[in-house]
């Protein structure tokens, strides 16, 4: 049996083929419900190797702290079964991933799409683990090579688009990474990953007016049934905050965002990062901090990733819960010891950033200012992306300014006018101002 790339599916009959490649379509658009969909290819055909390697990506790159014992269980069934070498290598690439190793899965999953180009599982796999390692030339340059086995009639061709397009924008190619990502969507409406990339560009240029047009044209196509979607809301919250239009940002915060107290950890960060943002506004947030910390506890899993440590010790500390954001940092301590790829995430970027959210929180604005200085330049080394940890820039600039390091705050904003991207988007007009006055 062989899939719609015609690649050999050991262990698969018609139907479970068909079960296997619709879980596919469903995390290639971030829709519905893959992991449902790929357990029921496994409950058909047990010995789907490629059910259970679906199976668990899906739970390891959510960064999940409970989805770890699921994909080790799957990768444990997946190794005892009868394998071609396209799913040996994929299982390799979970083998990695489940020790922590996120950049050996990265490079077995490299060489998987350099001999299976058309295999978009590991395209969107490895695409993923470039995010989660701040990998911006890897996230262009691994879709870049698979690009010209791709075409129109082969199912997908949009994800591969949006993945090129995200990764074009990181890598600042602005009007290429556009382009390529309006294609996505053209192709195939319901595609998060393209519609965010289109989002992240009109970011990154200031483009709010256009970044709200382009969301609010058609929010039914890219949030229906989307697990993606508050992602993707987030970034219009973010459009309606640089316009300093708080109402809409509460609204959308209320509403989508984080209206049904989500306990899922990007969803989380999500939260946690819009809060941030208000908070260095000196905008009143009200009892949504409590709610949220109360989750990012009952979460657990503090220590896995440096980068959601960050996110929770914002929501712990803008809830003043000191005990929480202690024990995030006695687990960031421990996980500096661990082995896997996460000791030095947090040792370079975590951990300083960790701490000086919490030295902000404190009131300790020159030690938030002595954190933050020396690592902004390589924060991608922890993950995520520009628009993401844009929120460690806003809180060095802040940070200075209530220092009483005015010519620094003064300088850092003139940088970052001068990398277009519009001053205003975190501190209030009257307070720039007064930098620019004492400067």
């Amino acid at each position: 049996m062989k899939d719609a790339m015609g690649y050999e599916l050991s262990g698969a009959s018609a139907r479970s083929a068909s079960a296997l490649e619709q879980g596919l379509r469903e995390f290639r658009c971030y829709i519905d419900d893959p992991v449902a969909t790929a357990n029921r290819a496994l409950a058909d055909s047990p010995e789907l190797v490629m059910g259970h390697v679906l199976q668990a990506y899906l739970h390891l790159l959510g960064t999940e702290p409970g989805g770890l014992p699921v994909a080790r269980d799957a990768h444990a069934a997946a190794s005892a079964l009868p394998a071609n070498d396209r799913e040996r290598r994929h299982l390799a690439a979970v083998s990695h991933l489940v020790a922590g190793e996120w950049r050996a899965a990265g490079r077995v999953l490299e060489d998987l799409s350099v001999e299976y180009p058309r295999d978009g599982l590991a395209l969107q796999a490895g695409h993923m683990i470039d995010f989660f390692v701040g990998d911006s030339r890897m996230l262009r340059d691994r879709i870049a090579r698979a690009l010209p086995a791709w075409s129109e009639k082969i199912p997908g061709y949009h994800a591969v688009l949006g993945m090129h397009a995200f990764g074009l924008e990181e890598t600042g190619d602005y009007a290429r990474a556009e382009a390529q990502g309006r294609k996505s969507v053209e192709l195939e409406p319901r595609d998060g990953w393209g519609q965010h990339a289109v989002a992240h560009v009109m970011e990154m240029q200031g483009r709010r007016r256009d970044g709200i047009a382009w969301m609010r044209s058609n929010p039914d196509a890219w949030s229906r049934d989307s697990f993606f979607a508050v992602h993707n809301w987030w970034h219009v919250a973010l459009f309606h905050l640089g316009l300093d239009e708080i109402d809409e940002v509460f609204a959308l915060f209320d509403g989508p965002i984080n209206g049904n107290g989500s306990k899922v950890i990007l969803e989380m960060i999500d939260a946690s990062a819009m809060l941030w943002r208000l908070h260095l506004r000196g905008v009143n947030v009200g009892n949504r901090w409590d709610v949220l910390a109360q989750n990012w506890e009952a979460a657990g899993g503090a220590g896995s990733y440096a980068f959601n440590d960050m996110h929770a010790m914002m929501a712990f500390t803008g809830a003043g819960r000191h005990k929480a954001a202690e024990a995030v940092l006695d687990a960031q301590r421990a996980a500096l010891e661990s082995a896997g790829d996460n000791a030095q995430f947090t040792r370079e970027v975590g951990f300083p950033a960790t701490l000086a959210i919490k030295a902000f929180g404190d009131g300790n604005y020159a030690e938030t200012v002595r954190l933050l200085r020396p690592i902004r330049s390589y924060a991608h080394r922890f993950g995520g992306s520009h628009a993401q940890r844009d929120v460690i820039d806003l809180t060095l600039i802040v940070a200075a300014s209530r220092a009483g390091q005015n010519r620094l705050a003064t300088a850092l904003l003139a940088e970052r006018a001068g990398a277009a991207r519009k001053a205003p988007a975190a501190t209030k007009r009257s307070t720039i101002e007064k930098l620019i006055e004492a400067a």
